[in-house]
């Protein structure tokens, strides 16, 4: 067991990636709480956890709001004794479409849920972290970051300020043995945001524009990340820290 025992959250793992990574982690033996805003699908997860064989409670909250972070990283430590890992999944995008419409609110709610939710875990896990000796922050990035595409301007941007947030992080927090490293996933169709990337309904030749960008011929799934996520969450990555790991098929465009 890769992770046994260690005290994980996983931040929007009611559905997608953020589910995958909590499944994951649980099967390698973690104590995992599930985190999102959506009690029936968070409950769900939890149970089909707790189904297989593994450890989950459920915990909701909004990760854009600092009483419901600081709550969140609480029941960690009241429910496990302490934190190990926080992995920062939550994630917004607004429509695929030219960057001078997407609209005030529309900017303000991606960067309050793929960018503030990162502040607010730094401000409430760093402290529980210090406690315990250290501990591991793992942030979904995104292929956005650091190859953008045209229609998703704000978007790209919110996840290019999760990267260098992660390394500066990384450099600042490395003398308390916090590590901090992210995760950048190529488009997802699964992903209850695909139909947003893509800038409508997910047909055919949506797909195949995307699919054509990956030379490994497929698109990303679920486990491909949360694999990485394990990888990072383990004591096998105690001297990795400040990267991302792009989990992108060799997305060359």
């Amino acid at each position: 067991m890769r992770v046994q025992d260690k005290s994980v959250i996983v931040t929007g793992a009611g559905q997608g990636i953020g589910e995958g990574i909590a499944r994951r982690l649980a099967q390698e033996g973690a104590q995992v709480i599930v985190n999102d805003i959506d009690a029936t699908l968070g409950e769900k997860v939890t149970a089909a956890i707790r189904d297989a064989g593994g450890r989950a409670s459920f915990f909701r909250a909004d990760v854009t709001r600092s009483a419901d972070m600081q709550a969140l990283v609480q029941a960690a430590v009241d429910r496990h004794g302490r934190l190990d890992v926080m992995v920062n999944n939550a994630g917004w995008t607004h429509r695929n479409r030219p960057a001078l419409e997407v609209s005030e609110e529309e900017f303000d709610r991606v960067y309050a849920i793929n960018v503030k939710s990162i502040y607010l875990a730094t401000i409430h896990a760093v402290p529980a972290f210090r406690a315990g000796g250290g501990g591991s922050f793992i942030n979904i990035a995104s292929t956005a970051g650091v190859r953008p595409r045209p229609g998703l301007t704000w978007y790209n941007g919110s996840k290019g300020a999760v990267i260098t947030t992660s390394k500066s992080l990384a450099a600042e927090l490395g003398p308390d043995n916090i590590r901090v490293n992210c995760i950048n996933p190529v488009f997802n169709p699964a992903t209850g945001l695909s139909a947003e990337f893509a800038g409508g309904p997910l047909d055919d030749a949506r797909k195949a524009k995307f699919l054509a960008t990956i030379p490994l011929g497929r698109f990303s799934t679920a486990l491909d990340v949360a694999n990485a996520a394990l990888y990072l969450a383990s004591d096998e990555a105690a001297f990795v820290s400040g990267v991302c790991i792009e989990v992108d098929g060799a997305r060359c465009v």
